[in-house]
């Protein structure tokens, strides 16, 4: 079950998903409106029955200055997306999670998120919030057999990162489909221990 903001993204992504012999369905919605994000999980349900993997990987750079200089629009915006929305997509997840016994929610998360780097700003406020809430969750809902953990990738060839690092040359970065096995390991590990670790590519479990 896909999510973004344009359809256009989410054609191409379940064209290519189709093609690959794979199965799909999406739905364009942005995660900071706590209805939307309610829709996109309720849809979940209904077409497969149940809900076992959440991906949180929804997320927007904003402005890389100091904080001092910081716009305020931007500020809130880049934590209405990328913390708020995560909380209102995680929480509708868990309620379906907690009900059925099981689930698993791996947010991505960033180095920037671990250890404070100046220019970052919003973003890497955000990606502390998302270690946070994920630590947060991992210690509630130990009980019901719901696991959460964060995930960073690393520097990898995408549209965020060529905006993050405009003069970086891009084939030198890893391309998508390295973090994407690495979530696909994460996603399947039958350990219930890795609840509230913080994963990269060098600890897998």
């Amino acid at each position: 079950m896909l999510c973004a903001r344009t359809r256009r993204e989410l054609d191409a992504t379940v064209t290519a998903i189709q093609a690959a012999g794979g199965e799909a369905a999406a739905l364009v919605a942005d995660i900071a409106s706590p209805r939307q994000a309610r829709s996109l999980v309720r849809l979940a349900v209904r077409r497969y029955g149940r809900l076992d993997l959440l991906i949180n990987n929804a997320g927007i750079l904003g402005p890389r200055v100091p904080m001092v200089d910081y716009p305020l629009r931007a500020w809130a915006r880049v934590l209405r997306i990328n913390l708020t929305g995560t909380f209102h997509v995680t929480r509708e997840a868990v309620k379906v999670m907690i009900h059925q016994g099981g689930g698993r929610i791996i947010t991505v998360s960033s180095s920037v998120g671990r250890s404070g780097r100046g220019g970052w700003g919003a973003y890497a406020v955000s990606k502390f919030g998302v270690e946070g809430l994920t630590q947060v969750l991992a210690d509630e809902l130990r009980p019901f057999g719901v696991t959460a953990i964060t995930f960073n990738p690393g520097g990898t060839r995408t549209a965020m990162r060529a905006e993050a690092y405009p003069h970086e040359d891009p084939g030198r970065l890893q391309d998508p489909s390295v973090p994407a096995a690495a979530l696909l390991r994460l996603a399947t590990c039958p350990s219930t221990s890795i609840s509230g670790k913080a994963f990269d590519l060098t600890n897998l479990p």
